[in-house]
């Protein structure tokens, strides 16, 4: 005698239920036909608009056809989790504060790759409590996935015109995280846009990263220069970067529907270390192992020390001059590594241009 089949319908709708108990503020599920995104891919990368980061392309089809990256998949659980550690108005004016260290709200606390990837592993053993061995596999934004893609087919929200992923109960604060399985679950029906005529997050961008409507060259985004760029952060963008040390939040603290973000419950997503109060002198006094210390578990420790300090310098060349400030950059004058000084010198060069505007004739 064979065992009935799962009620698949029952099984999605205690998977949403076992998903909020876990945290996830939603949960959905579609298919893996992303045909549409696929071609807009292809049409971003032929631009060059990724820029430096290769891994955009280096699996070919394998990040728009999720049975080709995990052959067998049929469905895909696609989640989101709440990030934002305080209100808007705090961060706004924390970005307006020159001598401030901003860091995007994302990356104030621990590793969100590991917070999610742990709450969907445990998600994935309560279905497989349910209905036996099953085929599966986890991601949080650290494979060939087209997560926004999927969350919006999932019926998570749509993509906004700053690309980011569009909630109109919560915003764009939240991760992102997917379960890939072979599990024939019903699928969720996609949103609508509700953008409108809006333009906020275009207009705000203070390096005109957003080219059009939907369109976005990292090349000139304040995110991609200070964590994927690896060399020399033009200099035609070092200004308008303002104090933004990692990341930028710009586009989503604009955006009218953000009026709905929610602050996060989970613990490990709030500051560590002083990290959403430091100031930029602090920050660029950090040795290297002070610099490991302090962001132990964070996602902050990928773009390394070396572009953690180029960044900093940056921030300083930008900010109002002081004797404080011209002196702590100087310290670094001799730095070892060429991507630095460098750095420290158009900071120091722009001080003295701006000191020279304003001395008396």
């Amino acid at each position: 005698m064979t065992s009935s089949a799962p009620d698949y319908s029952a099984l999605a709708a205690k998977i949403k239920t076992w998903g909020r108990e876990l945290g996830f503020q939603q949960v959905g599920i579609t298919d893996t036909d992303l045909s549409a995104a696929e071609k807009r891919l292809e049409d971003w990368l032929k631009h060059g608009f990724h820029g430096e980061m290769d891994y955009m392309e280096r699996h070919g089809t394998k990040r728009s056809r999720p049975d080709e990256l995990v052959p067998g998949t049929l469905r895909v659980i696609s989640v989101r989790m709440d990030y934002l550690p305080e209100e808007r108005t705090a961060v706004r004016e924390r970005l307006e504060e020159p001598g401030a260290a901003f860091i995007s709200r994302y990356a104030l606390g621990r590793d969100y790759h590991k917070v999610l990837r742990k709450r969907l592993q445990r998600l994935a053993e309560r279905v497989a409590a349910e209905v036996g061995p099953f085929g599966y596999r986890v991601f949080v934004d650290s494979a060939p996935v087209l997560e926004k893609a999927l969350a919006a087919k999932a019926g998570l929200g749509w993509i906004g015109k700053h690309t980011n992923l569009v909630n109109r109960h919560a915003g764009s604060m939240f991760f992102l995280g997917e379960i890939y399985t072979d599990l024939p679950l019903p699928v969720d029906s996609e949103t609508s846009d509700h953008c409108g005529s809006c333009t906020a997050c275009i207009d705000i961008c203070p390096t005109r990263a957003i080219v059009a409507p939907y369109r976005l060259d990292a090349r000139r985004c304040i995110s991609y220069l200070t964590i994927e760029l690896r060399g020399p952060i033009p200099e035609e963008f070092r200004a308008a970067m303002g104090n933004r040390i990692y990341g930028c939040d710009d586009c989503q603290l604009v955006c009218p529907w953000n009026r709905y973000a929610r602050l996060t419950e989970e613990t490990d997503f709030l500051p560590r270390h002083g990290l959403d109060t430091a100031g930029l002198i602090e920050l660029f006094r950090w040795d290297e192992a002070t610099f490991l210390q302090k962001t132990e578990g964070s996602a902050i420790r990928r773009i390394g020390y070396e572009c953690w300090i180029r960044n900093i310098a940056v921030a300083l060349g930008n900010a109002p001059p002081s004797i404080e400030i011209l002196e702590t950059l100087a310290s670094r004058m001799d730095d070892p590594s060429p991507l630095i000084r460098e750095h420290v010198r158009w900071a120091l060069l722009k001080h003295e241009t701006v000191l020279h505007r304003n001395s008396p004739a």
